[in-house]
């Protein structure tokens, strides 16, 4: 089950990839980290995708990660006494708290958050940034305001307030219960929707108290203006470009998508480039030009994992999607471009001994003739610092701790290998040639270089690099007992 490729690809898992033949086949083609989308379905449906991919665990040997993603709160307008109203450039439209059914004049707004947040200036926009208001006058209750493009409103349609914070905490009551539901059952990452604030994510994990790493999805101005607080108390970043290209000009995405992911990466948290990457597979076998240029774009930039959303949870061509973007990520990977574009986006910030260590493998292995890098982690962090540094040559992320390894799957490059508990160094070496060879990284000719932390079995302490032979009886020759 080796990748040939270092990105990794999360796969949305709906109606059209419930059962264990489509998740066993998606998995096969390529997905990497499975997303449950918390938005739809009941939880009995999520548990049962769940124990699908555990069992596909159990039986290839590899761990797999599981993403809950959190719904978040959803800003909607009420219902139309007569159905759908066009909205006309120029005209006047009031939103209010009135729970009456709407016309062509008004209709509810049923958050009075918003109404608090507003002021006279600012932009809401209906049905996906499709319609756009700005507001004239605007009190406790209502706001008054021009349409400023317009089109048909109806029943239900969602709101977008991109010009104020609001008010609103990144949980609601529905997403409270998801979130225990989801650590309960074991998932490895929670995505939080709507965060605006880095109190958001602090509150996010209070409630998942260690049982999952929580990542941030940044779909909001707000959220890009506070990132780098945000990205400090995350474990990881998602770049949601749907939501944010509404709430933003659209122009601007592509250079805050490069912005944040170079971010991410020199701190050593994975981030995933999401939304509308193969939307046109929902309906087609094949993708545009340009949805394979985006995927690849993403893969230059040095993004950790591209995402899947319809194209797999509920399009007509889900493993087609998966093996599209796998095959995209082998020929990015194998241009010559792309290592020229990722050593000259390396990070020059070393401020502790681990990372120099992870620094001087890099170094060595791309100099000599060395075969992987594998390093032993019981946190994930030497393993991540590794993945920063985007080696031309193999990680193998080795670790006694299923659950880290789960996580890691999200991790650019890291071959995620479950090992017993060591006790001495020797073991570690033993163990990580027979891993190189077992999963076709090198043969007993080569030799890879190793890095673990003495003593053994406590995160922190990488300490140590050798360069050793995959030859297990030159192992012992050279360090008999």
């Amino acid at each position: 089950m080796r990748r040939l490729r270092n990105i990794k690809i999360v796969a949305t898992l709906g109606p059209a990839s419930s059962d264990y033949e489509t998740i066993n086949a998606l998995f096969r083609a390529g997905a990497d980290v499975f997303r449950l989308n918390m938005s739809h379905g009941t939880h009995a449906e999520q548990r049962a995708r769940y124990d699908i991919i555990r069992q596909i665990e159990e039986e290839t040997g590899r761990p797999i990660g599981v993403l809950a993603d959190l719904q978040g709160p959803k800003l909607r307008v009420g219902a139309f006494a007569a159905g759908p109203h066009d909205l006309e450039d120029g005209a006047d439209f009031r939103f209010d708290l009135d729970p009456a059914p709407g016309d062509g004049r008004r209709v509810q707004l049923p958050h009075p958050e918003i109404f608090a947040a507003l002021e006279a200036g600012a932009e809401l926009l209906v049905n996906d940034g499709k319609i756009r208001l700005r507001v004239n006058a605007c009190g406790a209750d209502f706001a008054d305001c021009t349409v400023t493009a317009g089109g048909p409103i109806s029943d239900r349609k969602g709101v977008n307030v991109p010009d104020v914070v609001l008010p609103l905490a990144a949980l609601s009551d529905k997403d409270r219960e998801d979130l225990e539901f989801a650590c309960e059952m074991g998932v490895d990452w929670l995505a939080l929707s709507f965060v605006q604030r880095p109190e958001d994510v602090t509150e996010a994990r209070e409630l998942a108290k260690g049982r999952a790493a929580i990542l941030s999805k940044i779909e909001k101005p707000a959220a890009v203006r506070a990132f780098d607080q945000i990205l400090e108390v995350s474990d990881g970043i998602m770049v949601a470009r749907g939501d944010l290209g509404v709430e933003m000009p659209v122009h601007a995405v592509p250079p805050i998508q490069k912005r944040l992911v170079r971010a991410c990466r020199a701190v050593a948290k994975p981030v995933i480039v999401a939304t509308q990457m193969l939307e046109s597979m929902i309906e087609s076998p094949m993708p545009t030009r340009a949805e394979v240029s985006d995927v690849a774009n993403a893969i230059y930039d040095g993004a950790d994992a591209v995402m899947l959303s319809a194209e797999s949870a509920a399009g007509h061509y889900p493993i087609e999607a998966v093996e599209t973007m796998d095959h995209v990520a082998q020929s990015a990977e194998s241009d010559p471009t792309f290592r020229e574009v990722i050593e000259a986006t390396r990070s020059a910030a070393r401020q502790s001994i681990a990372e120099a260590i992870v620094v001087a493998a890099r170094e060595i292995a791309e100099t000599t003739d060395i075969a992987a890098i594998c390093a032993f982690s019981q946190s994930g962090a030497t393993v991540s610092l590794v993945s920063r540094e985007r080696p031309s040559v193999p990680i193998i992320a080795l670790s006694p701790e299923r659950r880290v390894l789960r996580r890691l799957s999200l991790t650019w490059g890291a071959h995620c290998v479950e090992t017993p508990a060591l006790e001495r160094f020797k073991q570690a070496v033993v163990g990580a040639a027979a891993a190189a060879r077992e999963y076709g990284f090198a043969d007993a000719s080569q030799q890879i270089v190793v890095m673990a932390g003495v003593p053994f079995n406590v995160p922190g302490t990488t300490n140590i690099l050798r360069i050793a032979p995959c030859d297990e009886r030159l192992i012992y020759r050279a360090d008999p007992e």
